[in-house]
Formats: structure tokens, C-alpha cells, sequence
């Protein structure tokens, strides 16, 4: 069972935030979903703002959480590479999704000049 400790949640969508919310959760899902498996190197280096510490600390709570796999081969030096689990896999259109809005509110809101609204009295 994944460990999500004593906590209560109100809904289904404050579990899935819970489970995968957060700066660096969704990049590293996104980065294993779009491009395969990874070695925690790779990953650390397309997220250059991330931490050592940072990155292993969300890794181990995905795999806690069922949404990553961590194989670790029995050579040296260590190798462990990472990838989703079915379950992370299935975030995969969310993500898709939150992109889409994302690019669609940077061209539609962010690009566009600010308008002034005038109020007639």
C-alpha cells in the first residue's frame, strides 16, 4: 500500500495531488513518459534547477506510490534506471492535457497585450 500515512482526503482530486503534485513530480513523469526509461543522471540533467537530494527524495515517493519502477542491476558501479509503472503510464493523458492548456493559456493570455476594462458611470 503506498504510504500516504494517517492523512484524510476530501476528494479524489486532492489524493491525485497528493500523489503527484508538486514543482518537479509531474517533469519527471513527463520526461519517463515521453522519452523511457531513465538513469537518475539523466533525469537530474534535464532538470538542471532540481537538487540531488530533491530528485531522489521525489523519485522514492513515486515509487512509494506505485507510479515509478526502480530496477537496480547487480553491477559496478550501480546502475538503477526508472520508468513508469501501468499506473503511471495512465497519468500520461493528464499530462498530455495540462500541457495542451498550458500552451494554449501562454499564446491566449500571457502573449496577448493587456486589455483595460472602462466602466461608464
Amino acid at each position: 500500500m503506498p504510504n500516504l500515512g494517517e492523512r484524510k482526503f476530501n476528494c479524489e482530486k486532492e489524493l491525485t495531488l497528493s500523489v503527484i503534485g508538486g514543482k518537479w513530480k509531474m517533469l519527471i513523469l513527463w520526461h519517463l513518459g515521453k522519452e523511457g526509461t531513465k538513469r537518475f543522471g539523466e533525469l537530474k540533467a534535464l532538470m538542471p534547477g532540481i537538487t540531488q537530494r530533491m530528485l531522489v527524495t521525489q523519485l522514492r515517493e513515486l515509487e512509494d506510490h506505485q507510479i515509478l519502477h526502480r530496477e537496480v542491476y547487480p553491477v559496478v558501479p550501480p546502475k538503477v534506471e526508472y520508468s513508469l509503472t501501468t499506473h503511471g503510464e495512465s497519468l500520461l493523458p493528464i499530462l498530455d492535457a495540462m500541457y495542451t492548456w498550458g500552451k494554449e493559456y501562454i499564446e491566449h493570455v500571457l502573449e496577448q497585450p493587456n486589455e483595460t476594462v472602462t466602466v461608464n458611470n
